[in-house]
């Protein structure tokens, strides 16, 4: 078997350079030494920043098209968290060999969710080294319009968008050499940033983040920076059917429970918002799931249907833990 081609680095900053769309407000994009955007008038700029790295964000055998993918997808979810208007990103690729077939397959994914959000990549870098994507996605937010971790009230609902624990199926039979599930794969693989809800419930949420490390200790985030405490109740987790046939039950529960990698919305929001939330999710086309409700105290409580506690069997993904 041949070698794999090779191109040296201003090469495939070129291959990129000629695949981006722009946008009217990037006044100097890709081929300087940095970019040029313009920010809207009485527009306040948010930024977010991941780094997705081979072996602990994707596994070895991920097509190069669902990595570019996944590395935009979970930099648009910490966007559409804010409730932000994605527009700009920039892109780092740290690659073992310069091969343009890769970096051509990668975009494919990438520029494909790009296109979708109108965001145009406007710079980054590239070097040789590991399999690691960085990505930072910069939005439009109106002054004090963005949603925060730490506006959660008590008595507020807690809400997930779309369904919980098919990526950390997926990676739990992969994992376990066993036959993966093509759906359960494709939610590990594609996550489906939720900009579209997170922009709408800006009117109704106090506080929002997304689910990236598990439910609870996500949700704990919110408790945390709100100072107050959440119930959730165990066996109201919305989850796909193929996840429900893959795993019994206290399994599945706990990976949605504690599993991450869903990239889903989880927000709060007073009781009275629920006929605008439920609105919501029906123009959006995105199932929306009351899970639980905001409390006084401290942490995050996990409740099956008799009203005993679960106790979690982690507290979800920590890196270096």
């Amino acid at each position: 078997m041949s070698d794999p081609p090779r191109a040296a680095e201003f090469d495939l900053i070129e291959l990129i350079r000629r695949r981006v769309a722009t946008r009217e407000d990037v006044v100097l994009g890709i081929g300087d030494d940095a970019a040029i955007v313009q920010v809207p008038v009485g527009k306040q700029l948010v930024i977010a920043a991941d780094t997705l790295n081979r072996g602990i964000h994707f596994p070895d055998n991920t097509a190069p098209a669902d990595i570019g993918w996944k590395a935009l997808a979970v930099n648009l979810s910490d966007l559409a968290a804010m409730g932000a208007e994605p527009a700009w990103c920039t892109l780092s690729l740290s690659l073992p060999t310069g091969d343009p077939d890769w970096v051509g397959a990668f975009l494919d994914g990438f520029l494909a969710l790009a296109a979708q959000h109108r965001v145009a990549l406007i710079g980054g870098d590239t070097t040789r080294g590991p399999l690691s994507v960085s990505v930072a996605v910069h939005g439009f937010i109106a002054p004090g319009r963005a949603l925060r971790r730490g506006g959660a009230q008590v008595g507020d609902d807690v809400w997930v968008t779309g369904t919980l624990g098919e990526a950390t199926g997926a990676l739990t039979q992969w994992r376990a050499g066993a036959i993966v599930d093509p759906v359960l794969r494709a939610r590990l693989d594609r996550p489906t940033p939720r900009v579209a809800v997170g922009a709408r419930i800006v009117d109704v949420a106090h506080a929002c983040i997304d689910v990236s490390d598990g439910l609870l200790a996500d949700l704990r985030h919110v408790c945390d920076a709100s100072g107050v405490a959440a119930e959730v109740a165990l066996e109201g987790l919305p989850a796909l059917p193929e996840l429900l046939a893959a795993f019994e039950t206290q399994r599945r529960q706990a990976i949605q429970a504690t599993g991450g990698d869903d990239y889903e919305l989880c927000f709060t929001a007073p009781a009275e918002a629920r006929e605008a939330i439920d609105r919501i999710a029906a123009e959006s086309a995105t199932p929306i799931t009351r899970v639980g409700r905001i409390v006084a105290g401290q942490g995050v409580r996990a409740l099956r249907a008799d009203g005993s506690e679960w106790i979690a069997p982690s507290a979800g993904f920590v890196h270096f833990a």
